[in-house]
């Protein structure tokens, strides 16, 4: 009788023993950083916006372009962003990677040379960066500029301008 009772009792220790693992880094923040007057030049159609600090390596990284304005609100898209020909064939593509430094933002398309350079001059893009651990991916509109920001508690007026 001693024997069943040391072993229900040590399966009842196991059973109620919880194990927390915590090693999220907690104390970082969703930010953003601004870059302006962004210039897509004909050697290769890209550009590499440089981090003003480094992030971790579990971050998600979002870059949205400004595409314009409606009654005194900007308007922020989602990259990759592609606008297409009449026909329906490719007429220019934003697209972008990422490392824990930068992010390589790339214009693709068939006659990039032709294309206006309202697309590939003096261009604003907000690179949003969202800790890992706070990943709301299920709730939250990524497509939607100011839903990631109220999602994330993103503070307008703290948008690191980066040169």
């Amino acid at each position: 009788m001693k024997k069943i009772s040391l072993i229900l009792a040590f399966i009842g220790m196991i059973m109620l023993q919880s194990c927390s693992h915590d090693n999220t880094d907690n104390d970082t923040i969703s930010e953003v950083f601004e870059y302006t007057n962004v210039n897509f030049l004909p050697s290769d159609y890209s550009v590499v916006l440089t981090y003003p600090h480094s992030i971790s390596s579990s971050n998600m990284v979002l870059v949205y372009r400004l595409s314009g304005s409606f009654q005194g609100e900007d308007i922020w898209k989602l990259l990759p962003e592609t606008y297409y020909f009449d026909d329906g064939t490719l007429d220019l593509r934003y697209d972008y990677d990422f490392t824990r430094f930068d992010s390589e933002l790339h214009l693709e398309g068939f006659d990039l040379a032709g294309v206006s350079d309202a697309y590939k001059a003096n261009q604003i893009f907000r690179v949003v960066v969202i800790p890992g651990y706070l990943n709301k991916s299920n709730t939250v509109n990524f497509e939607d500029y100011k839903a990631v920001v109220r999602a994330y508690n993103i503070v307008e007026n703290k948008i690191i301008k980066v040169q």
